[in-house]
């Protein structure tokens, strides 16, 4: 990507402000991060110290707390994250029910939600998934009856990122049956300390408690809750979507994971496996250089308030997959060292039980954490909808299928 002396100033003035605010702790929270989440505390000192500097959201409008960058600019910080360190903020909050508020909520729900995501006083999971409606979000069975100024919410949620440290909740409840399925579905705002919530975890293959099941037991909820109209709210999901599936770039941050492990590999052992293992790298960069210009035209038309559509699906299932397959190099590249559990040296996205935090680890950190990075990118091409879906999606609307 070629800068300009504008360009270039921006890059030096984010260096900068990482330079002089990334403590060894947050740097430390960033590299050492074993999924798309680094760990709560990290996540919120870092939210507050972007959002003193007023970028916590540059995506979003400048009239709600946004930046005026351009597409380059937001590569630029992202790509400047990743190399300085720094954890990333939640994209629960900032990066989807955000842009949700944004393009479908009233006046009152804007001035109450958008300032308190931004300071972090309002820490968001997303209820979606249940257990019988994961991929087919549609036939989801989450009631919310109406009982005058409240809907009365009975059901469950699973896969919930960060219920276990949330404040609210983005939902999509059942209000109708009428119609077909994908009618009668309402996008609520819920208050995870609601009278009947229940929040149960699900420890990962990684060990580490960052999903968990949500029970509702007869949960009031004000009307006034509902983002967008009731039994639409499969619009509002529709449109979350396409920032959840391609509303970050992916380039950025696989770049600078690939520049990295190149370097790891070069330390290795001059042998004829450390040289296919270099060719792999080459391989994987090459995909990463044909994605980042697909990320910028899409994130391009997406800040200028355009739809995507299913261009979002065509790049969840690039990123995510080759997300998966930098993991898998990485994984081959720490050879026998990667079979030891050794996650007390990570800094994970929620805590692990029974173990304590560790500065030793067989061989480089590296290897330790390859393992727990591996386990948890799995589940990449699953969230957001799997993309054996995103394929349906694009066979359907681009090839007729």
């Amino acid at each position: 990507m070629k800068l300009s002396p504008a360009d270039l100033a921006f890059r030096d003035e984010v260096r900068a402000f990482f330079e002089a605010e990334l403590t060894p702790e947050l740097r430390r929270a960033g590299e050492r991060m074993t999924s798309v989440y680094a760990d709560h505390e990290s996540q919120m000192a870092w939210q507050a110290k972007l959002h003193a500097k007023g970028w916590a959201a540059p995506a979003w409008p400048v009239e709600h707390g946004g930046c005026d960058w351009s597409v380059v600019q937001h590569h630029i910080f992202a790509s400047e994250r990743v190399r300085a360190g720094a954890p990333p903020v939640s994209p629960m909050g900032i990066k989807m029910c955000g842009p949700a508020i944004i393009g479908f909520g009233n006046a009152e729900q804007k001035a109450f939600f958008l300032p308190r995501m931004l300071n972090g006083e309002h820490f968001w999971c997303q209820g979606y998934s249940e257990p019988s409606a994961g991929s087919d979000l549609a036939s989801l069975q989450m009631k919310a009856e109406r009982d005058g100024d409240h809907f009365v919410c009975t059901g469950t949620k699973i896969w919930t990122t960060h219920a276990n440290v949330a404040n609210w909740m983005f939902c999509l409840v059942r209000t109708s049956k009428a119609g077909r399925k994908q009618q009668g579905i309402t996008f609520l705002l819920i208050e995870m300390d609601s009278p009947g919530i229940e929040v149960r975890p699900i420890i990962m293959a990684s060990g580490e408690h960052i999903q968990n099941q949500i029970y509702f037991d007869s949960v009031r909820v004000p009307v006034a809750n509902v983002l967008g109209e009731i039994d639409q709210g499969w619009t509002v999901a529709k449109y979350l979507l396409e920032f959840e599936r391609g509303g970050s770039a992916y380039a950025p941050e696989i770049e600078v994971g690939i520049d990295q492990l190149a370097r790891d590999v070069a330390a290795l052992p001059a042998t004829p496996a450390r040289a296919l293992l270099e060719v792999r790298i080459a391989e994987a960069r090459i995909r990463c250089d044909v994605l980042a210009p697909l990320e910028s035209d899409i994130l391009s038309r997406l800040s200028a308030g355009a739809s995507v559509g299913t261009d979002a699906s065509m790049m969840k299932i690039l990123g995510t997959e080759l997300q998966q397959h930098v993991t898998e190099l990485a994984l081959d590249a720490a050879g026998p060292l990667a079979r030891a559990f050794q996650p007390g040296v990570a800094m994970p996205g929620g805590p692990i039980p029974g173990l304590a935090p560790s500065n030793y680890c067989s061989g480089e950190v590296w290897q330790a954490i390859a393992p727990l990075h591996y386990l948890n990118e799995r589940a990449s091409s699953i969230y957001a909808g799997t993309n054996e879906i995103q394929r349906n999606i694009l066979a359907k609307a681009e090839l007729g299928l």
